[in-house]
């Protein structure tokens, strides 16, 4: 029989004395990454790898520091890396509906912007005193007066031909024409014309045709004149205008000779304002032609000239970081936004703006992947842009639509990046073995652990933590007997006496917890006491629903017997997590046998309340018994077992002792103690495996025990191996030392089966058999008796079928001697 677990085997305290410092006060600043070397490690690599999609996903459970981890990581590698261009979008004057991308040097994209501003403010001013200065006028004026000059000599000699010739030229709506006239200078009349002889009429008409060709030489002359006057006048005007616009855009293409880009923007601009003077000029406000309707004037459009500054890095040091917790589609790639003007939907290239990855261009962006899958088109759109090295700003919408719209397409602006995703396992997982497009792109994974070694130096490592979070958040500081509770419930935590938890914000919670006890305490600093009271108090808040059961078994709605001794039945223990709570629950478990050949039968399997694991484990244990006792002969017997008043499914393989201890207390008639209970999963050779939630299990039966009323004879049976797990509440602890409580390590199934019921189970000798008053020798007997007791039955039967055999043949006889 194993030996009691001592007390102090169920808590590995922490020495405060190990500590040097009297309060965390006395600590200096500390913003180290604990316990995560192999993640650092990873994530180091990923972000130094400049190789194409070595992209980096971040997994842990939630908790272990990842958002903080790289916060600080990339914080201090980013610092020391070149600032990236910024980006800005100009119109394109040869298609307006794709406009221009351009990068700058970080904080001269805003120069070019307000350089252009002021070009324009320029000559709003000066582009309108050209036009109203004197000697443009007078050039004006010589262009118009050379014309009409030109006109007036034209029409006068076609006018004096005709009056010689007996005509006129007449302006009429339709023109000028020529009319024959008589000697007082009056139009000849249709009478007066019909009057005439028609040789008269004929030379009239013939000599109104030649003049009036000549008429229509001379208004073709004129038209001509008329159109070189206007390229005249649009010469002079960009003549005029070039004084003001060529040295203004001039001194902009020497400041910005180095970018091709600008240099072709600015010409096309200037060429493009020497088009639209017109929009310079200063506009005379037209009356409205209803009195009563006011329609406001058009102000000429100048915002072809603006320059849209999509990134401005001007004052960012080092590579950008961007941390986008929303990563829907727009917020990612960027928007074309839209103003409503009299009910229609506009847009220009100004209304351009960036997302997460421009700003995050020539550096790094961080994303919750989980974020990022649950927004629509986010994640194709990511993987599209990484694999092709550019960001486009699109409508995503537009290929649902049922209309086509139209609208602007922004040249795509090449992308130099590194994506962080950060999500848990389960997610990345998923990912790698669906996404084939994901493993290309995301190949290095930084994996966070949710636990580290208990060392002194982490030790003292988790009081630098807890000093850096106090000031951060202007709690209490610690004291060493403080900072040695915090490390024991980190421990329990992690459920390992050698390891401490990384869910660093599980960690934050109790430190906040703690300095709030504390300081209701009126205490200058937090010590252990205030850490428990935090830990005890956070318990009673959200246990509830373990305070109700247990209620229901103390007053006997559900059946817990924690005394005497009874066969076949016994006290297993099961962990219920509800999330935020996890605590254990004894179960009662029973098992019937009796003559048959049914074999073991799981009654929670038989109305589907079984998981495959406990199913496995029911399989385990029919095999271990055929193992043992069957090794020989075969064996008849019918078994059923059952947790009792449980109404859900059962899974797991924690009960497989007990289950086994159950069955073989009915086979052989054996009582068992009531007043201990037993965990732990068994394999087919009777080895005790390690299981879940020990702790948990332990101190759930420890309560019911410790309400009913200690009698020395309440303990709990554990698997050896489960011993450096062992993190108990000090109730627990104390009991064990006074002998109240017990707690027995077993290594084999047959341990806990001598301690259920204080017999020994025996070993099989040379000849056989096991010795007489054994447990193996009395299941042995009982198989037997069983397996005998089938052996008859079916003679029986056998002697009876011969008997009805053979009086049916006599029947037959008589029949045919009859």
């Amino acid at each position: 029989m194993p030996d009691k677990l001592r007390f102090d085997q169920l808590y590995k305290f922490c020495d405060p004395d190990m500590f040097s410092f009297n309060t965390t006060n006395d600590l200096p600043d500390s913003r180290e990454t604990i316990g995560q070397e192999r993640a650092l490690h990873s994530l180091d690599f990923g972000l130094s790898l400049e190789s194409t999609g070595f992209n980096i996903f971040l997994l842990g459970e939630h908790g272990t520091g990842k958002m903080t981890t790289v916060r600080s990581f990339l914080s201090q590698k980013a610092m020391n890396e070149p600032v990236p261009g910024d980006w800005c979008y100009v119109y394109n004057f040869k298609d307006p509906d794709m406009p221009i991308a351009v990068s700058l040097e970080p904080g001269r994209a805003t120069a070019l912007q307000k350089d252009m501003e002021e070009v324009i403010k320029i000559l709003k001013v000066e582009i309108p005193k050209v036009f109203e200065s004197k000697e443009y006028e007078k050039q004006k004026n010589k262009i118009i007066e050379e014309s009409q000059k030109k006109q007036r000599e034209l029409f006068a000699g076609l006018e004096q031909e005709a009056q010689e010739k007996g005509f006129s030229v007449r302006k009429t709506v339709s023109g000028l024409i020529i009319v024959p006239v008589k000697k007082t200078g009056e139009p000849l009349t249709e009478e007066e014309y019909e009057a005439l002889d028609e040789k008269t009429r004929k030379k009239i008409d013939e000599i109104g045709r030649t003049l009036q060709e000549k008429l229509n030489d001379a208004v073709r002359v004129v038209r001509e004149g008329e159109k070189m006057v206007k390229e005249a006048m649009g010469k002079l005007e960009k003549d005029a205008a070039l004084a003001s616009v060529g040295h203004l855009i001039d001194e902009l293409k020497n400041k910005y000779q180095d970018n091709e880009k600008i240099t072709i923007y600015l010409n096309d601009a200037k060429e493009d304002i020497l088009d639209h003077l017109d929009d310079f000029k200063m506009q005379e406000e037209q009356p409205p032609q209803l009195s009563f309707m006011k329609v406001p004037r058009a102000e000429p459009a100048f915002t072809r000239y603006i320059i849209n500054v999509l990134v401005n890095n001007k004052d960012c040091k080092g590579a950008p970081c961007i941390f986008e917790s929303n990563p829907t589609y727009y917020n990612l790639f960027g928007r074309v936004e839209h103003k409503i003007q009299y009910g229609i939907a506009m847009t220009d290239f100004s209304m351009i703006k960036a997302g997460s990855l421009h700003k995050a261009n020539g550096g790094y962006i961080v994303i919750n992947a989980l974020d990022l899958l649950r927004n629509l088109f986010a994640y194709d759109a990511m993987k599209r842009a990484i694999r092709n090295k550019e960001v486009k700003i699109e409508d995503v919408w537009e290929q649902y639509r049922l209309i086509s719209t139209s609208t602007i397409k922004p040249e795509a602006i090449p992308l130099n990046i590194k994506v962080i995703l950060i999500g848990n396992p389960y997610l990345y997982y998923l990912l790698y073995n669906l996404d084939e497009e994901y493993r290309e792109l995301f190949k290095v994974k930084a994996d966070f652990d949710s636990r580290m070694n208990r060392t002194d130096e982490n030790a003292r490592k988790y009081a630098s933590f807890i000093a850096n979070t106090c000031r951060e958040e202007k709690l209490l500081s610690f004291d060493k007997t403080g900072v040695a509770k915090v490390v024991e419930f980190s421990s329990r935590l992690a459920e390992n006496q050698n390891k401490l938890s990384t869910k660093f914000n599980e960690i934050a919670d109790i430190l906040r917890e703690a300095s709030y006890w504390a300081s209701k305490a009126n205490s200058a600093f937090v010590t252990d006491k205030h850490v428990q009271t935090a830990v005890d108090e956070k318990v009673y808040r959200i246990s509830k629903i373990e305070d109700r059961l247990r209620e229901m078994i103390l007053d006997g709605t559900i059946i817990i017997d924690t005394a005497g001794e009874k066969v076949g039945q016994i006290n297993g223990l099961a962990v219920l997590d509800l999330g935020d709570y996890s605590f254990g629950k004894p179960s009662r478990i029973t098992a019937r046998t009796y003559a048959g050949k049914a074999g073991v039968v799981n009654i929670e399997r038989e109305t589907k309340m079984s998981g495959r694991i406990h199913e496995k484990a029911i399989l385990i244990i029919t095999n271990y018994l055929g193992s043992r006792y069957a090794a020989k002969k075969p064996i008849s017997l019918s078994a059923s077992i059952t947790f009792e008043q449980l109404y859900d499914m059962v899974e797991g393989d924690s009960a497989s002792c007990a289950e086994l201890y159950a069955l073989l207390s009915s086979i052989a008639n054996i009582p068992l103690k009531q007043g201990i209970a037993v965990t732990g999963s068994m394999d087919q050779n009777g080895d005790v495996q390690p299981v879940g939630g020990i702790n948990e299990k332990i101190e759930g039966f420890f309560d019911l025990c410790r309400i009913i009323g200690f009698d020395g004879t309440h303990g709990v049976i554990i698997p050896a191996r489960n011993m450096k797990h062992l993190m108990l509440k000090a109730d627990v602890v104390e009991a064990v030392r006074k002998g109240e409580f017990s707690i027995y390590p077993i290594r084999k199934a047959d341990e806990g089966l001598e301690i259920m019921t204080g017999m020994q189970v025996g070993e099989l000798g040379d000849d056989g058999t096991y010795p007489e008053g054994a447990i193996n020798h009395l299941v042995v007997k009982r198989l037997t008796e069983i397996s005998e007791s089938m052996e008859k039955k079916k003679e029986k039967e056998k002697e009876e079928d011969k008997e009805e055999a053979k009086g049916g043949k006599e029947e037959k006889q008589e029949y045919k001697d009859q």
